[in-house]
């Protein structure tokens, strides 16, 4: 199981909302094709098929947990969760 996988197993249990590494979080959602704009703090995470746009802050190095939430959210809503391979 790849490093990939086991963050978006922990992603989406829900178990590890206020425990997920931002930069684990970051590398996710750009191995889903997102595109990523910073703006200071703010890492704000787009995607031409996806109508919502994320917006994430990090609290030292762990992702917000109602950020991580959202996350989900969009990729249980758009079933992007498949879009990581076991190859990786």
């Amino acid at each position: 199981m790849t490093q990939q996988q086991k963050v978006l197993i922990a992603l989406l249990s829900g178990r590890r909302d206020q425990n997920l590494s931002f930069a684990a979080l970051v590398q996710l959602l750009e191995n889903l094709d997102f595109s990523c704009r910073i703006k200071g703090s703010h890492h704000i995470f787009f995607k031409n098929d996806v109508d919502e746009i994320l917006n994430l802050q990090p609290i030292g190095h762990l992702a917000k947990a109602y950020q991580v939430k959202q996350v989900r959210e969009v990729l249980l809503k758009y079933q992007l969760a498949k879009g990581v391979d076991s190859d990786e």
